[in-house]
């Protein structure tokens, strides 16, 4: 967006506020417009298109504190809307107030550098550089006039983009595997993609995917939040993958060998050493996830699973168990570091 742009153009009237609305104000205004007007409200309508981004293009200047108030200023220069041509013939064409009218009523008529110039027409003040006129070839131009009023010359002019955030919610396995996805941010279509191994509330920057930035500076960023669905099976803990096995007391005890399931849709033989513990880790290398050059491992938690119903014959060999195992404490050592 350049200067000229700041002069022809009525931000307040395109979100339909008032001059002195405030923050508040301008961001529900903006909303309000954006969600009637957004493409996808009106698939096909180009005007409506248009003045999706005539909305947004306002919102971006007016929702900032120092580019409003540098707006209001050249707004309140040109009257709400003089033009000004910056070609070779000098300020002003037929019809509209030239740099010399406005300046000469923003200055009062003084001269910042000499003498004041005076005609028929009123006091006026001339700007010149090595005798040119403003915007012709060897002159100061429009925005160069601009960015001394505002701090200094035009680079000082530059503001970077602001920031924009987003959020998205994946599937775990996309998650997992990487996915590249397309967000609608102010309008654009902003392809995104999300690497291998993104964890629940994880944040994503893509530099230069924000805002537009003034004066030729930098966009802005946008910051992606991502959610992960949770996996009915699977948990994700770094490039690792948890799962959770159920054992009967028997595999637990005598051990065995079971049938894992893997994020891939196969399985994958684990050995269960005899006297497993309920809630031991068993470590299966190389069958977590990859990113980049590192796979995780595959991490399984033994649950011995406690029948709610038992047979008549299971109930004989469980009461047969109990009369063998008499005496043991097998609570002993809880007790013993209670009292630590």
């Amino acid at each position: 967006m350049t200067g000229q742009d700041w002069f022809e153009k009525d931000f307040y009237a395109a979100l339909g506020v008032p001059k002195n609305a405030d923050a508040s104000a301008i961001k529900k205004a903006y909303r309000k417009k954006a969600r009637s007007l957004h493409p996808d409200q009106n698939p096909g309508d180009d005007a409506a298109e248009a003045k999706f981004k005539e909305v947004g293009e306002a919102y971006a200047v007016l929702s900032d504190p120092e580019q409003r108030q540098q707006y209001d200023a050249i707004r309140a220069m040109a009257g709400g809307g003089a033009r000004f041509s910056a070609g070779s013939g000098g300020p002003s064409a037929a019809g509209g107030a030239g740099f010399e009218d406005l300046f000469g009523g923003l200055f009062g008529g003084g001269h910042p550098g000499g003498g004041p110039a005076t005609s028929g027409g009123g006091p006026r003040v001339r700007y010149s550089q090595g005798g040119a006129p403003p915007g012709g070839a060897g002159g100061a131009g429009f925005e160069d006039i601009l960015g001394g009023l505002f701090g200094g010359g035009g680079a000082r002019g530059q503001q970077r983009g602001t920031d924009l955030e987003a959020s998205t919610t994946l599937p775990f396995r996309k998650a997992v595997d990487g996915s590249t996805i397309t967000l609608s941010v102010e309008g654009r279509r902003v392809n995104a993609r999300i690497p291998a191994g993104v964890r629940d509330g994880q944040k994503i920057r893509l530099r230069g995917k924000g805002r537009p930035g003034a004066g030729g500076a930098p966009a802005g960023d946008l910051v992606i939040a991502v959610k992960v669905e949770p996996h009915p099976v699977f948990t994700l803990d770094g490039h690792d993958l948890r799962v959770t096995v159920p054992v009967t007391f028997a595999e637990a005890a005598l051990g065995a060998e079971v049938d894992v399931p893997t994020l891939d849709g196969g399985t994958v033989r684990v050995k269960v050493p005899e006297g497993t513990p309920s809630g031991r880790t068993l470590r299966v290398r190389g069958r977590g996830i990859t990113v980049g050059e590192r796979t995780g491992d595959l991490l399984v938690s033994v649950q011995v699973a406690v029948p709610q119903r038992l047979s008549d014959a299971a109930r004989t060999a469980v009461e047969e168990f109990a009369r063998a195992t008499e005496g043991a404490d097998v609570r002993s050592e809880l007790r013993a570091r209670a009292v630590q």
